[in-house]
């Protein structure tokens, strides 16, 4: 039996705007996590959570850590071990809080996010910042923002 190709026609606007978003999501994360892990032999995970870090002045808990990423908390912590397995980042406890520990990238860490974050962006060039405009990334960016205020909706 044939197949054929749906056309968006068939599908209503918000579900097709869903699958977009989830196939959009999934295929540039996939394409980003190899680029990372076989440039870099950096997971993804470990990636964002290095993201998180270097974009701080001060270093943060590990809990604000868990609260800001897409990994649960567990996950933060078993990427942290491993960061800091590799000299990547330093654990101190919190000045603020004695039941916390606050978490900053080593010197070696900011290289290697430095050289990891390059090897992103030459990822996501061609298929996403090359291809969409300004005003595509600040649409994306607003609706980004809108999900993430009703995420607990």
């Amino acid at each position: 039996m044939a197949t054929r190709k749906l056309n968006q026609g068939e599908m209503p606007l918000p579900d097709h705007a869903f699958y977009g978003l989830v196939w959009a999501g999934t295929v540039l994360t996939e394409r980003v996590g190899r680029a990372l892990t076989k440039a870099h032999d950096l997971p993804l995970s470990w990636f964002e959570v290095m993201l998180w870090l270097a974009s701080q002045d001060e270093p943060v808990s590990a809990s604000s850590l868990g609260n800001s990423t897409m990994l649960s908390r567990s996950q933060v912590s078993r990427v942290l071990d491993a960061l800091q397995e590799r000299g990547l980042v330093t654990r101190t406890p919190s000045t603020r809080d004695a039941r916390a520990v606050e978490v900053a990238l080593t010197a070696e860490g900011r290289v290697r996010f430095e050289e990891a974050d390059a090897t992103r962006r030459a990822c996501l060039a061609p298929v996403f910042t090359d291809v969409l405009d300004e005003a595509d990334l600040r649409a994306l960016d607003a609706v980004w923002r809108k999900l993430k205020q009703h995420k607990d909706a």
